[in-house]
């Protein structure tokens, strides 16, 4: 029963920073199921894996990770906590 709770403790606690991320604003340009090019420039993120999808999304935060679209990408996480991005890439990709 403790092992029950506890799973629904953490799947409450992911779930809520999970829904922090406005996975609608990404479906635009990259694709209901996450195959699909940016606008032609970026990488597909249904073939990265969780980690790079992480260390992208951190990477447009803070300045050090983009290319053409790194000013339009900066502006879409900005909001987010590094834990909003984590727990957000952990849903995506593979």
């Amino acid at each position: 029963m403790k092992k029950m709770v506890m799973s629904i403790v953490a799947l409450g606690a992911t779930t809520a920073l999970m829904a922090g991320v406005n996975a609608g604003a990404c479906t635009g340009c990259h694709g209901a199921d996450w195959s699909k090019a940016a606008l032609g420039k970026s990488k597909v993120v249904s073939e990265m894996s969780h980690a790079d999808i992480a260390a992208s999304l951190k990477g447009y935060k803070d300045g050090s990770y983009g290319g053409a679209m790194k000013g339009m990408m900066k502006g879409q996480v900005a909001k987010y906590s590094d834990a909003d991005l984590e727990a957000f890439a952990q849903t995506i990709g593979k």
